[in-house]
């Protein structure tokens, strides 16, 4: 059997339960810094990826598995999820990582 809750006894649950949520702040550790090897495509690849995740986040991805690992991963970010990255950097970033990672 369903219980019917009229909407005015409802909002009024909802309302004193919130006035009587206590504030709760925190605060966050820092992230560690990652340094990218330097070469062609660093630049790219600290801008168009930290644009979504920390770059800890390729350092934590399978090493050695070539360019086309990366080009998955990055048409993954693209078509999956929505990265702003066009095709021409999308093959930069792919290359670079291949390279370094």
């Amino acid at each position: 059997m369903r219980r019917v809750v009229p909407i005015a006894a409802a909002l009024a649950l909802l309302v004193s339960g919130a006035a009587t949520a206590k504030v709760v702040s925190y605060t966050l550790p820092d992230e560690p810094e990652t340094v990218l090897p330097p070469g062609p495509g660093a630049e790219l690849v600290a801008t168009q990826c930290a644009a979504c995740h920390s770059l800890d986040y390729i350092e934590t991805q399978p090493r050695k598995k070539g360019k086309p690992f990366w080009d998955a991963t990055v048409t993954k970010m693209v078509k999956i999820y929505g990265a702003p990255v066009t095709a021409e950097d999308g093959e930069a970033i792919a290359v670079y990582l291949a390279e370094h990672y």
